[in-house]
């Protein structure tokens, strides 16, 4: 007979009858009747009333009864707290039982029992079974130490049981981290998982000890949970940065990672998805793992589309001119996706076959003439994003595969997308001088000019410009007629800009605007879409997260980032950096003989704008400036109202000379000096840091006036120094009685603030009397965003009443000392973080010189980065963090004589932006 008759409905007077049964002298009646209980609080009846009957079934030696009275007392014991003592004496006597089953289960059960008025009494029988002589009874009372610091976790620490808990995983004996290598054999899997995550935050001290780690690890990489094998792979690859690749044993290590995944490959598609997005992050920092694995990243006609597209990335990214037969075998796939019926798929394939044509060079010609047979499929679609990446081909190999361009202008009609338009556009301008017809290609193009999208219009604009260059006297007409377009007709600054330097360009040196307009261009990236080498290391150390799937640091989706540490990988050996060749080094590595490409990491501020700056070229003086001012994708910053005049009109080849007004000084001092060929050049290597004078302290306002809080008058500020901050209390009473018994509470708020330290009022105050004091705060309160951000809700209590108020605290309060960011790190974060962050302000009448800016600003935490000097303009790059880890970064412009400065900033969280210029803006005028 099944356990099911214990769910039958049961007569009238069902309470009493159990309550007979569980006082029975027959054990077996009484375990019925706990059974029978146990049911009927399944299915949501209130059996609480026969808590004391069910507590006394407690004395007994049969374990199975004893589990169903516990998980009674779990249940009940919250309704029931004064009844629960009465379990106390069973639970202490359970925990010294001979059976560790038994002492287990009382430990088990008591950290569940979440009762105030009893935790004290689990104290002395939790700290005996820490000490257990059974790990089953030391486990399962480490996890009771969790339970009980949730509840009361100043209890825990008073009681000294964070101490025994580190004495369970270390001691004074260096050989620790072995304790939990072979710990690793006796887990269950996610016992496993918990120590290879433990083990991936361990810094070996040299290399032999990250090899002896990695080859304790690597068994792990055959175990059938896909978890533990990630975590193991984590493990590995952040203990192969210290280990020389002229160890046998390195190249062993590479290929004992394949295999295992390989197989997580053959999991169901979600298992497959999240496998590849490691194995994403795993190619783009050691290809040669993988590198004879691609055939098993070929797409299945069953795979889901994320599959198929996750897939078809990592392919791309593992062909090389070293495995250059199975880049063949590629192309052929990549020929036969192209053909299918799904849309977004077709897409990425004819974009694949345009980035393996740029990877690997001897492919490039079967990829060109695999996308013209694409092209003459006619397919809409495949056909505009052939044209695409035919173009980012021919700036890879120029003078090489021009031929196609006749074919190309064949499908000009049928290109309906901005990003074709602009790359067919971009290809006519280019080579205007071998299509013969290029005047009225372009212009069909200018027909529908306000119709366009802003990247078609930049596009055709600097197409036009080219082809007048290049065949002056036929194409004046077209020229005049699109720069009058772009700086009469258009509202778009970002264009107004670029067709008012090059109408100056033109109207006051034609040989300096061919050379900057025609000059040679960079050759592009083999990979455009790598992730920047400083956040990918990050996201090794997270590989099996959400984080690795993202693709993104937990901070940037972790709400309030509380808790996020920042992980970096290990430093690499010098006998490692000393043998890497550039066919292994990791994704984002320079190597000896780098090509100048676009984008050159940390080597263009004009990179750090998400600008696309040319290189530097010969040019007489006039054109120094204009160099720069030609080749960039101008941000919009409002250069047409320096402008003065339009220009009214442009007549034969010599255009109009500009207005007066119209200076080098006129285009935005972001642009830059002529490009350096590094950082420490950009940045001139100087920061600018002067001595502190003190962070910037506002005076006392009045908070809470007395009319409001029954005479109780609060007045106050914050303040930060040395790292802890303050709020400095002014109390006046203004009442007729005595005021005593304060305290103070905050709701909670966007940063967690709240008091470290009761209010501490020594004396009672008096009639007319004022106290002044400080209350120490910290930031580990709970986290709620509020309204504005910086809001904060008060509750002060005293012998009268209670009274409540708000106020608003300064920003520059949670600034944190260590905000300082190194110049690498910077240019790769202001690149990562979206444009649509950025913000600018303005901040006005702050007639400061650069070096007492930079100093007022440190004082308060915002620490310079770099300064350099453009055009008469100081710039001033600067980083600052709160203490939520969130980081700011800030580009301040400073133009001796002109009190007003221009603030850029970017944060990952760009509801913070308007509160820090609020906080640069009290530094500054203070």
């Amino acid at each position: 007979m099944t356990d099911s008759k214990y769910f039958t409905t049961t007569k009238k007077g069902e309470i009493f009858e159990l309550k007979a049964e569980l006082n029975s002298d027959k054990k077996e009646k009484k375990k019925e009747a706990v059974k029978k209980v146990i049911a009927s609080m399944t299915v949501g009846k209130d059996v609480s009333a026969l808590f004391p009957d069910v507590v006394n079934c407690m004395q007994t030696d049969n374990l199975e009864l004893k589990k169903l009275v516990y998980l009674y007392l779990m249940n009940y014991a919250k309704s029931q707290p004064d009844m629960a003592i009465m379990a106390v004496n069973t639970f202490v006597k359970d925990c010294e039982d001979p059976n560790p089953l038994i002492r287990a289960l009382a430990v088990r059960t008591m950290g569940c029992i979440r009762v105030d008025k009893i935790t004290e009494y689990l104290c002395e029988p939790l700290r005996k079974c820490l000490k257990d002589e059974d790990p089953y009874v030391r486990k399962t009372a480490a996890v009771c130490v969790a339970k009980l610091h949730d509840i009361n976790a100043q209890l825990v620490e008073d009681q000294g049981f964070l101490d025994t808990l580190k004495d369970l995983i270390s001691d004074s004996n260096p050989m620790s981290i072995n304790k939990l290598l072979t710990a690793l054999n006796e887990c269950t899997e996610w016992g496993q998982i918990f120590i290879l995550d433990c083990l991936a935050n361990y810094m070996p001290k040299d290399d032999r000890e990250a090899q002896s780690i990695c080859e304790r690890v690597t068994p792990r990489l055959s175990h059938a949970n896909s978890a533990v094998v990630l975590s193991a792979v984590k493990v590995l690859m952040k203990f192969m940065e210290m280990l020389s690749k002229d160890l046998d044993y390195y190249g062993t290590l590479l290929k004992k990672l394949a295999p295992p995944l390989v197989t997580l490959l053959s999991a169901e598609p979600e298992l497959q998805y999240v496998a590849l997005r490691n194995i994403n992050l795993i190619v783009q920092k050691r290809p040669e793992i993988l590198k004879h694995e691609m055939k098993v990243f070929f797409v299945k006609y069953n795979d889901p589309i994320y599959v198929k597209l996750e897939k078809l990335d990592i392919m791309i990214r593992l062909a090389s001119q070293a495995n250059i037969a199975q880049a063949s075998r590629v192309l052929a796939e990549l020929k036969e996706y192209a053909t299918e019926v799904d849309v977004d798929f077709v897409r990425k394939a004819v974009r694949a076959i345009g980035r393996c044509a740029i990877k690997v060079e001897q492919s490039a010609e079967r990829c060109v003439s695999t996308l013209l047979d694409l092209i003459q499929t006619k397919v809409n679609y495949v056909v505009q994003e052939a044209i695409v990446v035919i173009k980012d081909i021919f700036r890879k190999y120029p003078n090489k595969y021009e031929s196609v361009i006749a074919t190309l202008c064949e499908n000009l009609d049928s290109l309906d997308e901005p990003e074709a338009r602009a790359a067919m556009i971009w290809i006519v301008g280019e080579y205007a001088e071998r299509i013969d017809n290029a005047d009225e290609l372009l212009e069909s193009f200018l027909e529908g000019f306000h119709d366009e999208s802003t990247q078609v219009q930049l596009q055709l604009l600097t197409a036009i410009v080219k082809l007048f260059l290049k065949k002056p006297t036929e194409t004046q007409e077209l020229v005049q007629q699109v720069l009058s377009l772009a700086t009469q007709d258009s509202d778009n600054p970002d264009l107004r800009d670029r067709g008012y330097i090059y109408w100056r360009l033109l109207s006051t040196d034609p040989v300096a605007a061919k050379e900057v307009v025609l000059a040679e261009k960079p050759l592009i990236s083999e990979e455009t879409d790598l992730i920047e080498p400083t956040l990918l290391d990050e996201l090794i150390c997270y590989i099996g997260t959400l984080a690795s799937v993202y693709h993104k640091p937990p901070s940037a989706f972790v709400e309030g980032g509380r808790g996020v540490v920042h992980k970096s990988l290990p430093p690499r050996t010098a006998s490692s950096e000393s043998t890497e060749s550039p066919e292994t080094a990791p994704a984002g590595a320079p190597s000896g003989d780098q090509p100048d490409v676009i984008p050159a990491q940390g080597d263009l501020l004009g990179d750090l704008l998400n600008l696309d700056l040319g290189p530097p070229v010969s040019a007489p003086p006039l054109a120094a400036s204009s160099v720069q001012m030609g080749a960039v994708d101008l941000l919009g910053g409002g250069l047409d109202s320096l402008m003065g005049d339009e220009p009214e009109g442009i007549g034969d080849s010599n255009f109009g000379a500009p207005p007066a007004a119209v200076t080098t000084a006129a285009a935005p001092a972001r642009l830059g000096a002529p490009v350096s060929s590094g950082l420490s050049d950009l940045f001139d290597l100087t920061s600018g840091v002067g001595t502190l004078s003190g962070s910037y302290v506002a005076p006392k306002t009045v908070w809470l006036p007395a009319i409001k809080a029954k005479g109780l008058e609060i007045s106050g500020t914050f303040t930060r120094q040395v790292g802890s901050i303050s709020m400095d209390l002014q109390l006046t009473n203004k009442a007729l009685q005595v005021m005593t018994d304060f305290a103070i509470q905050f709701n909670r708020n966007s940063f967690g603030l709240a008091p470290a330290a009761p209010l501490q009022v020594h004396a009672p105050l008096s009639p007319n009397q004022t106290v002044e004091l400080s209350l120490p705060l910290n930031t580990v309160g709970s986290v709620m965003k509020m309204e504005p951000l910086n809001n904060l809700q008060v509750a002060v209590k005293n012998n009268i009443d209670v009274f409540y108020f708000s106020t608003l605290y300064p920003l520059h309060v949670l600034f944190v000392e260590d905000g300082k960011m190194d110049r690498q790190m910077f240019l790769a974060t202001w690149k990562d973080i979206p444009n649509e962050n950025e913000a600018q302000f303005q901040i006005r009448d702050c007639p400061l010189n650069t070096e007492a800016a930079s100093n007022k600003l440190q004082s308060s935490n915002i620490f310079t980065v770099a300064k350099r000097s453009v055009e008469g303009q100081d710039m001033l790059y600067q980083s600052l963090k709160l203490t939520n880890g969130i980081w700011v970064l800030a580009e301040l412009r400073i133009q001796p004589g002109n009190p007003s400065l221009t603030l850029s900033l970017k944060c990952r969280a760009p509801e913070v932006s308007q509160h820090v210029y609020q906080a640069y803006e009290t530094i500054l005028k203070n």
